[in-house]
């Protein structure tokens, strides 16, 4: 629900309404011509100049959320020593295994998958979530991507046991 103050108002009232919404509860500030909005996450300011429900809120929500997995990363030995606990694989028995499986599968994702650069991949400092390796190898692996993305947040391999 967003809170309004209509003009005219006080220099003090505008510094309490801004310090009290914004400051404090980390709401949006709009103001038109009549008035001064704080406005609750999911609202936007609607053509009338009045406040309205964001229809697109959970899909920008989403893909915020999407972002924010996509950026989080670990270190290279995180992901292989994660690998081994869980599968008993380290790097390059995953090339190997790669290799193997794009040979036999029908499905064109494994056999897309560029064993050269898989193996550049390999040597970065980081892995990030959103790198399209992770999900097509966690797919071979049998991880799915709820499963990523927790370990990816909690860096506890456990995350892809369960």
């Amino acid at each position: 629900m967003s809170y309004k103050l209509n003009k005219p108002y006080t220099d003090e009232e505008y510094a309490k309404f801004i310090v009290e919404h914004n400051h404090c509860k980390g709401m949006l500030i709009k103001e038109t011509e009549n008035a001064i909005f704080a406005l609750e996450e999911n609202e936007i300011m609607g053509g009338n100049n009045e406040p309205i429900i964001n229809p697109d809120y959970e899909e920008q929500k989403a893909l915020m959320e999407r972002e924010r997995l996509n950026n989080l990363n670990l270190t290279a030995a995180d992901v292989e020593r994660a690998i081994y606990k869980v599968k008993g694989i380290d790097f390059d028995d995953l090339i190997a295994l790669v290799e193997q499986t794009a040979q036999l599968s029908q499905d064109e994702t494994i056999k897309s998958i560029d064993i050269k650069a898989l193996k550049i991949e390999f040597r970065a400092n980081n892995f990030y979530r959103g790198n399209p390796y992770i999900e097509q190898i966690g797919t071979m692996l049998g991880f799915s991507s709820e499963q990523l993305d927790r370990f990816f947040e909690t860096k506890d391999y456990l995350e892809l046991t369960k």
